[in-house]
């Protein structure tokens, strides 16, 4: 569920008003997405997609996100653009909360992942990360690896009531991400949340990249490594070595690795699995069971950090 902030119909015609983009004809909300308010806005124009940023989004990071998906759209990448006001403005107050219009992308996400699939991302991951240059706000990865001990210890020991022990395994292993976790990697603008359903395709064609509110400057190699644990494991948590050889081979194609992003990419996906298990453990143990958020089961994230201990190198990913 994702319309935690209802809108008016008297609120809708006030805010757009200010815009060029004609009259409603309907405003209907979107389940899908757990951050914030969305609604597909249909008005005699077309079809739009209105956001209504909620608690968990920071207002101060808002300009960013906004100012990348205007400037990655000027530069060919599959994205939304963000709609501006009559003033130039596309950041406005809607109901209370700081909100935008953005223009709306046709497809849908893949249910069944498959190897052409993963290939057609990692094409795009690297359009978008070339794409990034010359973007000159900037953004710091609020959770990358500094944070995650935090968030371990804000789990404490209810980390065991999700599986016996889980809490000394994690720091145990945290301990080693944060003693090796490099910080020279060829770096720029990254996604940071390229899950299936941030990812559209039409007849196995990718149409378009969403939800951009967790992107951020980091290792490029980073949001691959993001990918490679949200793309390329089986709903029985096998690893599918066919779906990684196809990302990764694609995006070498359009931006290649350099040898220590390769040397890298089994520590990066580690961090990775890190970071999303540490914030559905936290999630599943902090939301209440009656919240409008869906919890997401943390101990998928453990598989595969387990198997990534166990990579030797980056041909385990496919990769000569």
């Amino acid at each position: 569920m994702a319309v935690y902030t209802e809108v008016g119909d008297d609120e809708l015609i006030e805010f757009l008003a200010e815009f060029d983009i004609g009259e409603a004809l309907s405003c209907k909300g979107i389940a899908e997405g757990i951050e914030n308010s969305n609604y597909l806005l249909t008005t005699d124009a077309g079809n739009y997609i209105l956001t209504l940023y909620e608690k968990r989004v920071d207002p101060g990071d808002l300009p960013f996100f906004l100012g990348l998906m205007d400037h990655l759209a000027a530069a060919g990448v599959l994205c939304p653009t963000p709609i501006h006001g009559r003033d130039g403005q596309a950041l406005r107050q809607l109901c209370g909360r700081p909100a935008a219009i953005v223009t709306f992308l046709a497809g849908m996400w893949p249910r069944r992942i498959t190897p052409e699939h993963c290939a057609e991302l990692g094409r795009a991951m690297a359009d978008l990360h070339l794409a990034g240059d010359g973007f000159e706000e900037t953004r710091p990865n609020s959770l990358s690896v500094a944070s995650w001990r935090s968030l371990l210890e804000q789990s404490g020991a209810g980390a065991d009531s999700v599986r016996p022990g889980l809490a000394d395994e994690l720091s145990r292993e945290l301990s080693r991400i944060e003693a090796e976790w490099p910080d020279d990697l060829p770096s720029g603008v990254i996604h940071a949340d390229l899950f299936p359903d941030n990812v559209f395709f039409r007849h196995d064609h990718l149409s378009g990249l969403i939800d951009f509110y967790f992107a951020c400057n980091d290792a490029f190699a980073y949001d691959l490594a993001i990918c490679l644990n949200a793309w390329c494991f089986e709903p029985d948590r096998s690893f599918n070595i066919t779906k990684a050889r196809r990302m990764l081979t694609a995006y070498r194609k359009v931006r290649d690795f350099s040898d220590d992003e390769l040397v890298a990419l089994p520590l990066l996906a580690r961090g990775s699995a890190m970071r999303f298990l540490l914030t559905r453990l936290y999630d599943w143990l902090n939301t209440p069971q009656d919240a409008l958020v869906t919890r997401k089961d943390p101990l998928e994230y453990y598989d595969k950090l387990r198997f990534h201990m166990g990579v030797s190198g980056p041909g385990d990913y496919g990769l000569d």
